[in-house]
């Protein structure tokens, strides 16, 4: 590849898993990223294609409306003539690697009975270290 473009976005819909004439299963995904400051912040839009065996797995019950994903790719531009008859553009990215950033934010049936278990206690910073070595609080800097 000679084009990567890597960044933390945000689904704007559900993602939809389809397949090509070949059998070869294509998740495809539209996420939003935001650039820029103040005033000048523009959101980019991007659809996302995730192509082969990882697009067949789980990852599909994740990617819901409002979860935060990393993505990675090839980045391509493609301009289209819309309804108004204006010359649009549209970002793809070919995807080679989409991985779940934050919390979920809706809970799936399985999630709502998992969360009668009971939860393991968060790491406390005085207890010991894993390796057997005391926490330091005094440490001078």
């Amino acid at each position: 590849m000679s084009n990567i473009w890597s960044a933390v976005c945000t689904v704007t819909r559900d993602c939809e898993v389809r397949y090509l004439p070949n059998g070869t299963a294509v998740l495809n995904v539209n996420v939003a990223n935001n650039q820029g400051f103040g005033d000048k912040q523009k959101t980019l839009f991007v659809r996302v294609a995730l192509f082969g065996k990882r697009s067949e797995g789980q990852l599909q019950n994740y990617l819901k409306k409002g979860q935060q994903v990393f993505v990675s790719g090839e980045l391509t531009q493609s301009e289209y003539r819309g309804n108004d008859g204006t010359t649009k553009t549209s970002l793809e990215l070919n995807a080679n690697i989409i991985d779940l950033v934050g919390k979920r934010n809706e809970s799936s049936p399985s999630e709502q009975q998992n969360s009668n278990v009971k939860q393991s206690p968060s790491h406390d910073v005085n207890a010991s270290y894993d390796a057997g070595v005391p926490w330091d609080n005094d440490i001078p800097f």
